[in-house]
């Protein structure tokens, strides 16, 4: 794992005036994270939930090629045991679930790629905003064949209903801003990366400026009404792809940039 100055490098946070801004700051690997990143971004939220006078986060990323492209590739080079897949989306399942219950509200500036890890990081904020490059989706199924948790894969279906999470998934695509404004992935879209930035910025602000409490039990309300089953009733979905023969495949492939064979096992 890098050490904590590379992770304050890779993911960088400042406050200003009540609103704190993320940035993902891989910009040379489409702001991938890493295990050090995802650590750093619930510290984040944990120091938010104790400052009364941060009012909203703003997550996006370095440049306008990518918001964040997953998790980095060499995070899973070092599987080897049933173990080390449910102990990753453990880790996965509470980082993001530290995400979703931040005490403020939380704004997602999309442009270029927001895949994977980045789009379950996205799907945890409250508000979506887009630069009209953004390519959202979880093109698993034609990478490294793993799957999605139990709790991602709720939160995905509370956004946008099953069929459309299926969609995603089985066909693999990268949705376009405009289809994925239209399904309910983003709330609004803009022109480009500055129009972003700068939009951002505007809803944060108007934000706010509004009732901290009415905005904390509405977003925590919600977050109660979605449907949680157990990360044990994934388990066996979980094991099923990380120890498969198709995983270690899909990560040669990646990793050699060809095309996988998939087996089925």
């Amino acid at each position: 794992m890098p050490e904590p100055d590379s992770a304050a490098s890779d993911l960088l946070y400042e406050v200003e005036g009540g609103i704190g801004r993320v940035t993902f700051n891989r910009p040379q690997a489409r702001n991938a994270l890493t295990f050090a990143m995802y650590e750093r971004l619930v510290q984040i939220c944990d120091a938010a939930n104790d400052d009364r006078s941060l009012k909203v986060l703003i997550l996006t990323g370095q440049g306008d090629k990518a918001f964040a492209a997953g998790t980095d590739i060499n995070q899973f080079r070092a599987f080897r045991t049933p173990q080390d897949a449910l102990d990753y989306e453990s880790r996965i399942d509470r980082i993001l679930s530290a995400l979703e219950a931040c005490r403020v509200p939380t704004i997602a500036a999309i442009a270029g790629a927001c895949t994977g890890g980045g789009a379950g990081i996205a799907a945890c904020c409250d508000l979506r905003i887009a630069a009209a490059n953004a390519r959202f989706g979880f093109p698993i199924a034609r990478t490294l064949g793993n799957c999605l948790s139990m709790a991602s894969l709720s939160r995905l279906a509370a956004l946008i209903g099953p069929a459309r999470v299926k969609d995603l998934v089985f066909t693999a695509r990268l949705v376009e801003s405009e289809e994925a404004a239209r399904i309910g992935l983003l709330n609004e879209v803009v022109k480009d990366f500055p129009a972003l930035q700068r939009r951002a910025g505007e809803l944060a602000e108007l934000i706010a400026g509004n009732a901290p409490l009415t905005l904390r039990a509405t977003k925590e309300a919600l977050r109660r009404l979605q449907i949680r089953l157990s990360r044990e009733e994934g388990e066996d979905l979980i094991l099923m792809c990380y120890m498969s023969r198709d995983f270690r495949e899909g990560m040669d492939a990646f990793l050699n940039k060809r095309q996988p064979q998939w087996a089925g096992e």
